[in-house]
């Protein structure tokens, strides 16, 4: 007869089965799926015959490809300026939430609303937003005294990127406010008053009291972010295509075009692991020093 431990386990593992299978379903079969066929020169549109098997081919083609190399930087550029503008704009108005004030329940909303939002139509009005004769940043700018003539900014190489990386902190930000605003409602108000008494200046009390409150979650959401901001996609699909001249083309489009546009699963498939294991290095990374930030904290 088992032991109740043992028949506990058993139970355990009874009741996670059909998770565990649709885990598997979802997840483990078409990444192996992928796997394979990024090892032969599969096609989308065929003879009918199995596809030939090419070895490292496709991963050899991949990493010698100059404008994948140029995808890649890109979008490690994205992802980095992007989601650290967001932790920044995220933690300020946290903070500013999290002050008593007339308005305060209405201006949380507010700032739901821009992550509320579909991509698609967040997409959508921000290339509204930039058009270069009747968009709303240009007028605004003109007015300003910033720009003497109106320009077309998903339509230059140089500011398109930008461009597509404002619209998407604009949406993006109201993540890192909420579990920001969350965890500093966690902390007492005592150590607060405590520390205003001691005489501990507000960057002081921010450093000793606040931030070590907020970080775990902060690292999360950060975490969150990075790995969306690396796979993005429709937003740049929506607002400009990967243009002008590939200067907004990331690796999620590169795959894109690589699979759907000229058929090439096999290559395709080789894009997409080299992706999955870049975006696995920065959650590692990102883990690592969260494991490194908790144990100075107990150390202290």
């Amino acid at each position: 007869m088992l032991s109740l431990p043992q028949r506990e386990r058993r139970q355990a593992w009874v009741l996670l089965a059909p998770m565990l299978v649709m885990m598997f379903l979802l997840t483990a079969w078409p990444l192996a799926r992928t796997l394979w066929l990024s090892f032969t020169d599969a096609g989308l549109i065929g003879d009918g015959s199995a596809p030939t098997w090419v070895g490292s081919d496709n991963f050899i083609y991949a990493l010698s490809d100059a404008d994948f190399r140029a995808a890649l930087w890109r979008t490690l550029y994205f992802t980095f300026v992007s989601v650290f503008i967001e932790g920044v704009i995220g933690v300020l108005v946290a903070l500013l939430l999290n002050q008593p004030f007339w308005g305060r329940s209405a201006l949380r909303v507010l700032v739901i609303l821009p992550w509320a939002l579909p991509t698609i139509v967040n997409a959508t009005m921000w290339r509204l937003n930039f058009n270069p004769d009747y968009g709303s940043i240009n007028a605004l700018l003109s007015q300003l005294g910033v720009i003497d003539h109106y320009r077309s900014w998903l339509g230059s190489p140089d500011s398109a990127i930008n461009a597509v990386m404002f619209a998407d902190i604009w949406k993006n930000y109201p993540l890192i406010t909420l579990l920001t605003l969350a965890a500093l409602q966690t902390i007492p108000e005592d150590l607060f008053e405590a520390a205003r008494l001691d005489g501990a200046s507000a960057w002081r009390r921010f450093r000793v009291i606040t931030f070590p409150a907020i970080a775990a979650p902060l690292a999360v959401a950060l975490i969150l972010r990075t790995i969306d901001a690396f796979k993005v996609f429709d937003i740049i699909y929506v607002m400009t295509r990967g243009g002008p001249l590939d200067s907004t083309k990331t690796v999620s489009f590169f795959v894109y075009q690589e699979s759907f546009s000229y058929l090439r699963a096999g290559s395709g498939a080789a894009y997409a692991i080299l992706m999955t294991l870049i975006c696995t290095l920065l959650i590692a990374i990102y883990m690592l020093l969260l494991l490194r930030q908790r144990k100075q904290g107990a150390s202290e």
